[in-house]
């Protein structure tokens, strides 16, 4: 298939400064701007519960919303997925279960208000939602349940721990109901007669996510060292800088698109830096290997001329398969939701980015590293070196 006719003549790298200028100005305002406000984090990453409903009437987003908080959920973020005819909305919420900050203090004081009952100890785990309590003399199970229940938290289980005795005191475990329940609790309160079904929960506790976005972020620093190393051994040691820093900015500047458009950084954005990390690297392989040849085929010429006739003769190649790419994302960007939009519209941006960094970041890089060894080898003089043969 040809798509262009004819060989081009393009000056790419003619426009490289200003190029190199405008990446760095946007490279710059992102990374200031994920310090000042950082990402919208998900669930994956922020810890939560996430929860997937289905009406069976009529309903909006924000009648959805105003139902819930009206029912006593705390800013629950709302969001219509599919169809509108679908009624099916996922509401977000920080928190697993429903000991919070906010009513674990309210829980505690009616435990201890509980009449004729003295506390000995008394210990929350806000993570996992669980209050210890040890006791004087035996208290009934109920009792404790209303006591919770009583300061608005839901309660999944109430058990006397093993060892308990009159000699070391009576311990008992409260276990606080989950999010799924709260939210059921809330919808059917604050939407009368809304008829609906909990299709999906998902939850995260907030140690696990801070794992997860750990484990991403060293996933993406292996990822960049890989790059380096690899195009050192296939090519020559100059040529690894460009590529890495290609790369990286690629990674900024796709993360540019979560800082920008406020969705959700989670899993599935992780996924998406990795793949356009796979896709630049190869698109600037195809790039420097073109170079690698012509260096052979036109010696004496400057680098930058042949990094420019090599970009020339790869340019029909790199429309192809940027845009064959993209034409698969396409479905996914008019008819995804959630995060398979977020997927797709990220990777098409993406493929943009990598596409530029591989003809205005990677090579001029390449070409300034190139000029300072030949002024070095010179003894200091500004004149750049020939290419060498390969």
């Amino acid at each position: 298939m040809q798509i262009i006719k004819g060989k081009t003549n393009f000056d790419f790298i003619g426009k490289r400064k200003m190029a190199l200028l405008l990446s760095s100005a946007a490279n710059i305002a992102i990374i200031v701007g994920i310090a000042a406000f950082g990402f919208n984090w998900g669930v994956d990453f922020a810890g939560g519960t996430l929860i997937e409903v289905k009406f069976n009437e009529a309903m909006t987003a924000q009648k959805v919303r105003e139902g819930a908080v009206a029912g006593g959920l705390h800013e629950p973020q709302v969001q219509s997925i599919g169809s509108a005819d679908e009624n099916t909305f996922i509401l977000r919420m920080g928190g697993v279960t429903q000991l919070t900050e906010q009513n674990e203090k309210l829980a505690e004081a009616a435990l201890r208000a509980l009449p004729g009952v003295e506390i000995t100890a008394l210990n929350k785990d806000l993570d996992n939602g669980l209050i210890n309590v040890r006791t004087r003399a035996e208290v009934k199970l109920e009792d404790l349940k209303q006591a919770v229940v009583s300061s608005g938290t839901g309660v999944q289980s109430v058990t006397l721990l093993p060892g308990s005795s009159a000699e070391s005191g009576f311990q008992y475990q409260i276990t606080s109901a989950g999010m799924s329940d709260k939210v059921k609790e809330s919808l059917t309160k604050g939407i009368p007669g809304g008829t609906f079904e909990v299709r999906r929960t998902d939850y995260v506790g907030p140690q696990v996510g801070e794992q997860l976005r750990n484990k991403g972020a060293a996933a993406l620093l292996l990822a960049l060292l890989s790059i380096l190393v690899y195009v050192a051994f296939r090519f020559d040691l100059k040529f690894a800088p460009g590529a890495l820093v290609a790369s990286l900015h690629d990674v900024i500047m796709v993360s540019g698109y979560f800082l920008v458009t406020r969705r959700e950084f989670n899993l599935t954005s992780i996924a998406v830096l990795l793949t356009i990390l796979g896709y630049s690297i190869n698109d600037t392989i195809v790039i420097y290997d073109r170079i690698r040849e012509e260096m052979v085929r036109y010696k004496g010429k400057p680098l930058a001329e042949i990094i420019n006739i090599a970009i020339n003769d790869t340019l029909a190649r790199t429309i192809l398969t940027g845009g064959v790419t993209s034409l698969s994302l396409v479905g996914l960007l008019f008819y995804g939701v959630g995060e398979i939009f977020d997927f797709a519209a990220a990777m098409i941006w993406g493929i943009i980015v990598g596409t530029y960094s591989s003809w205005y970041i990677a090579s001029p890089l390449t070409i300034w590293l190139d000029e300072r060894e030949a002024a070095k080898a010179a003894g200091g003089s500004s004149n750049p070196m020939k290419a060498k043969p390969a």
